[in-house]
């Protein structure tokens, strides 16, 4: 039976330019209560709920972190409520 949590996005860089906020709550509905709501799926929801930028090309090449720990594969991560989740463009530097 699907039920709903929330989650704390951080924006940085590219992604901060692209919806222009720093953070943002977001609830999300979940179907599977025992497993949680896929990270690998949070991107759809992000650019649904934020149309008309570039952010679509940002998420392409983001990585993502889940309680101030960094995700190698988001296809292993699912959310159960309450995580900070940031979504961590490249940066480049000089």
């Amino acid at each position: 039976m699907p039920h709903a949590i929330s989650v704390s996005l951080l924006y940085f860089a590219g992604a901060f330019s692209a919806i222009g906020r720093a953070s943002e709550s977001l609830t999300l509905t979940v179907k599977d209560a025992e497993r949680g709501f896929p990270l690998s799926d949070l991107a759809a929801v992000i650019l649904e709920r934020h149309p008309g930028n570039n952010l679509d090309k940002v998420l392409e090449t983001s990585q993502w972190s889940v309680d101030a720990e960094m995700v190698d594969d988001p296809n292993d991560v699912y959310l159960k409520g309450g995580e900070e989740v940031a979504v961590i463009p490249p940066v480049s530097g000089g």
